[in-house]
Order: C-alpha cells, then sequence, then structure tokens
C-alpha cells in the first residue's frame, strides 16, 4: 500500500495547465539526467484534446536536438525519479515519453502529436530557448509554446495564441508535420498513475 501511494504523488495524471509547486531539481541533477535520442533531430508539437468538446487542455513542446527534453509549460506531469527545471523535463527516453502521453490520456482526453523534423541548428535554438524561458503561470501553456515557436526560424507564422487547439491547427499547416494521436480508455486514476510509472522504467 506505501508503495501504491507514493506512486499516486509521484506521477502527475492531471490534463490541464495547472500552477507547479514542485521544486526544480539541481543543475548537477538535470546535467546526470540528459538523454539523446538516436532519432533525427525534430519539434514534436503535443496537445492534449477533450474526447468530448473537441477543446484543448494543456500544450507542451518536445525538441530532439543534442539531447530530448520536454517544455511542459504549467504542466502537471512530476516524477521525482524524472529531473525537472523551469517546466523542462530532462532525460526522456522513450519509457518516459510513453509514460507522458500515459499520464495524460484517458477516457475524457487524448494527446495529439505533431512531428515535424528540423537542422541540428533549429533543434539547439529550440533547446536554448525552452530550458531559458521559466516556469510558466497556470493557464499560459499554449500562450508560452506559441511565444517561444514564433522565435524558432521556419516557425515565426505560428503567431501568438492562448488555445491550444488553434496552436494545434496552425502547426498542422507547416510542411512536413506527420500527426499521431494516442488514446487511452480510463479514468485518470490510479490505475493509470501506476501504469504511466511503470511504463517509465522501460
Amino acid at each position: 500500500m506505501k508503495s501504491l501511494l507514493t506512486t499516486i504523488v509521484l506521477v502527475g495524471v492531471l490534463a490541464g495547465c495547472s500552477v507547479d509547486q514542485s521544486p526544480d531539481s539541481p543543475p548537477d541533477v538535470v546535467a546526470r539526467a540528459a538523454y539523446r535520442s538516436p532519432e533525427p533531430p525534430s519539434l514534436t508539437l503535443m496537445t492534449m484534446v477533450n474526447n468530448r468538446t473537441g477543446s484543448g487542455g494543456h500544450t507542451a513542446l518536445m525538441v530532439n536536438g543534442s539531447q530530448r527534453v520536454i517544455f511542459d509549460p504549467a504542466g502537471s506531469f512530476r516524477d521525482a525519479r524524472m529531473a525537472e527545471r523551469g517546466d523542462v523535463l530532462y532525460g526522456v527516453t522513450p519509457g518516459w515519453l510513453q509514460a507522458y502521453k500515459s499520464a495524460h490520456a484517458r477516457s475524457t482526453f487524448h494527446v495529439v502529436s505533431q512531428e515535424i523534423p528540423v537542422s541540428p541548428e533549429v533543434a539547439e535554438r529550440a533547446l536554448q530557448l525552452v530550458t531559458s524561458n521559466g516556469a510558466v503561470p497556470g493557464a499560459f501553456c499554449a500562450n508560452a509554446t506559441s511565444g517561444i515557436l514564433s522565435q524558432i526560424p521556419g516557425f515565426q507564422n505560428v503567431g501568438s495564441t492562448f488555445y491550444p487547439v488553434k496552436l494545434q491547427e496552425r502547426f498542422e499547416t507547416l510542411p512536413g508535420v506527420t500527426t499521431t494521436k494516442y488514446y487511452e480508455d480510463d479514468e485518470g486514476d490510479v490505475i493509470d498513475a501506476l501504469r504511466a510509472a511503470q511504463l517509465a522504467r522501460q
């Protein structure tokens, strides 16, 4: 029972923007957590979409450059085993990426991932922007993400918005975007938290 309660506390399972109360990981922990994916450089916009209304609940941006991170502005996904600093999740291995999606997908929300290949230089610019941005206030996830994208070569026309789905629709018009959708038919409760924790170990 103790380990079950620990897992519930450690894994975030809310799909909306919120105020992050967790402390930042120390710089040395962040440095040790760095994970470099063998996949080509890319940016992936992730949007949590309500299955009933089609409205957006949250926006995040995964950057795959010299390391792979998720910019999770005002996000709720936190785990003591994963380094996080300034709303950036570090050490995004395949298992942690799947855990992130699993923690947000449920009977009421699905996760839309829009991946676009970029040059190593563009990926590094994006990485620099997300890691220097700092923590984002609640409900500003799409605004913060669109603000960062507007500073990246080739993404300036995305423009500024506070609405996750509007940002998703604009991102979809960019050349070379590949879109996938991830669904889970659960209630986003204890079982979902346990599943996310187990996936992270893979």
